[in-house]
């Protein structure tokens, strides 16, 4: 396992991160897994072995319950690991109870901390945008957590590149606390990141996080082209999480993550999560299982090297098209551009 530090912030992150969506099993998030607490004990336990140290929830995975699990699970060993949570969906009846106004924000991190069962979320983040809430409000409810103590850093998770831009703009304009990171979708199945996520990461040093890395379970090698779905898992149960709008391309993926992963003695899980940690501007990759096998299958790609050719590979057959106005500057600007520009039209270019 190796640390990367996260954003511009000192804080040094494992590159696996595991994810607790799982937890619980309560409502809509029973769709994901049932994970109880004495095997959450069990799975937290191959993770510290393994050299994990974030561990990541939310408030609203099944309704509180992953943090209730979480908090009881690492009773005695907090100072082992670091704890990520995240805030913005509703959470009760009441016209306050959702959002990122400061009266939710700071009541959600205080019942966060009341069922985490400690007095510090290392990473608080803001788990969606609030289009109704004022930014300014919003960043300074987060400076005044982090001066109280209750947050070390923040993040955000699922802002479009404007929204995590104006969030950072009005931080640094009233000097209050900067977000250090943002939790993102971000797959072979899935690559839209790369159009201003990932570069706006590179060029403002926000560290990456990657939720759902294997895309809701269809980049682990069980979903095949011409094969019945296996049962048990998120498709079967008609999960949304990521759409497929190219059956035909998810196949071509499936089939060289395949071919690759037999060259390794391999799961084909292990080179797709492989090929994220070997991506720009990620920090870490959230992995989360329904089984203690399949969290030690994941926690295997820390150790996975893949060659620059696999790589090539794997970039040119889940490849993303330039939209407009990348693949007019691939064409006008290659002179003068950033490593942020790169890390997208890169490649266009050498093509």
């Amino acid at each position: 396992m190796d640390y990367r530090q996260l954003g511009r912030s000192g804080l040094k992150i494992s590159s696996l991160t595991l994810g607790t969506m799982t937890f619980g099993g309560r409502g809509v998030f029973a769709k994901t897994g049932s994970t109880d607490l004495a095997t959450a004990r069990r799975q937290i336990d191959q993770c510290l072995d393994a050299g994990v140290n974030l561990f990541d929830t939310a408030d609203i995975y099944s309704d509180g319950l992953s943090e209730e699990i979480l908090g009881e699970a690492i009773e005695g060993r907090r100072e082992r690991l670091l704890l990520a949570s995240k805030a913005r969906f509703r959470m009760g009846p009441g016209a306050n109870d959702a959002g990122l106004s400061r009266q939710h924000l700071i009541s959600a991190c205080e019942a966060s901390l009341k069922r985490l069962r400690t007095d510090t979320i290392d990473l608080y983040q803001l788990h969606e945008i609030d289009g109704l809430t004022p930014v300014e409000e919003t960043m300074l409810a987060l400076d005044q957590l982090v001066r109280a103590g209750k947050v070390r850093y923040v993040g955000v998770s699922n802002f479009s590149a404007w929204h995590l831009m104006k969030s950072l703009g009005v931080a640094e304009r009233n000097r209050l606390v900067r977000p250090v990171s943002q939790q993102i979708h971000y797959t072979l199945q899935a690559r839209e990141a790369e159009y201003e996520l990932v570069p706006a990461s590179i060029d403002q040093g926000i560290g990456i996080l990657v939720w759902s890395p294997l895309a809701g379970g269809l980049l682990s090698g069980k979903h095949r082209r011409g094969q019945a779905t296996p049962e048990g898992t998120r498709q079967l149960a008609q999960w949304s999480e990521p759409p497929v709008r190219d059956t035909d391309k998810l196949y071509d993926i499936i089939e060289v993550l395949v071919e690759i992963a037999s060259a390794h003695d391999a799961s084909a899980a292990q080179v797709a999560l492989a090929w994220l940690l070997g991506r720009p501007a990620v920090a870490s990759v959230v992995i989360g299982a329904r089984t203690e096998a399949q969290l030690a299958d994941n926690l295997k790609a820390a150790d996975l090297q893949l060659s620059a050719e696999e790589r090539t590979r794997l970039d040119a057959v889940s490849a993303p098209p330039l939209l407009y106005p990348y693949w007019h500057q691939a064409n006008t600007a290659s002179d003068r551009l950033s490593a942020a520009d790169l890390s997208l039209l890169g490649p266009h270019l050498k093509a």
